[in-house]
């Protein structure tokens, strides 16, 4: 999402509230009450498959830059693992993550690092944006297709759903640490890669803008904290290009190579 080129910033009510919420209810997991090992797991467990293979994997890698092709069953299954993680929908954003490749830290940039580390991590999510007209303009290769439509709409009702679930498996506990604490950990985490790797680590390519390699975004993000590398080859799979920049998700890529689930994967040229 970008920021507002208008002189008076107006908040985005909606997305303020919905994050008060969530992050008012992971604070129930300080409660003793609230907390077990088996709930940690489950928090753990769906951090992976909402983070890992549902935004990386599915939003980021698959989707918004066409790294690789997968079946459309298993493209579904990504995109329906990448809902969980409530970022919005998936056309929003891969058409708000388009619009900063084209824009990164420049003016149009949705979350531009030269606002400011609060700015670039959450403070953009906070106001309305501009860029939201432009976002069909960007997603004109996913915004008629049914399943897409289905999931960006009901994103609510997936997540209530999961959370039922969780009840009925585990109680309460299951619901704070698997719903509340799980996805305020994987927004932050996320949004990490926006602020932190625009302005910590190294830079081994120039990109023409501010984006850095940042090791322990990468560890935390499943190796999406190589941004400068990817900055610099947005098309490729691979974003830890080094031998020693490990990158779970191009792991998970080339298992997929495999078994004959991902084809035509672009790679950085090697040097």
């Amino acid at each position: 999402m970008t920021i507002a080129t208008s002189t008076k910033l107006q908040i985005h009510w909606v997305n303020t509230i919905f994050f008060v919420i969530l992050h008012a209810g992971a604070l129930m997991a300080l409660l003793p009450s609230n907390f077990s090992w088996k709930a940690v797991g489950v928090a753990l467990f769906l951090y992976w498959v909402t983070g890992g293979l549902g935004i990386t994997l599915g939003f980021h890698r698959l989707v918004t830059h066409r790294s690789f092709t997968a079946p459309k069953w298993l493209e579904y299954f990504l995109i329906f693992c990448g809902t969980l993680a409530s970022q919005g929908g998936v056309i929003e954003w891969v058409g708000t993550h388009r619009i900063h490749h084209l824009h990164s830290d420049q003016n149009f940039d949705p979350h531009d690092s030269n606002k400011g580390f609060w700015w670039s991590h959450m403070g953009w999510l906070i106001y309305h944006r501009e860029d939201e007209l432009e976002i069909p303009r960007f997603t004109k290769d996913i915004a008629d297709d049914k399943v897409y439509q289905f999931l960006d709409k009901n994103m609510i009702f997936i997540q209530f759903a999961l959370s039922v679930l969780l009840l009925l498996l585990g109680g309460w506990s299951f619901v704070v640490w698997g719903i509340f604490v799980r996805i305020v950990f994987v927004w932050h985490c996320t949004w990490l890669v926006n602020s932190a790797t625009h302005k910590y680590g190294y830079r081994s390519h120039e990109s023409g803008d501010k984006s850095t390699n940042c090791w322990w975004v990468a560890l935390l993000v499943f190796g999406e904290g190589w941004h400068n590398n990817h900055h610099a080859y947005q098309y490729s799979a691979r974003h830890g290009l080094k031998w020693w920049e490990f990158d779970l998700t191009w792991i998970t890529i080339r298992l997929l190579q495999t078994l004959g689930l991902a084809t035509n994967v672009k790679l950085a040229p090697e040097k």
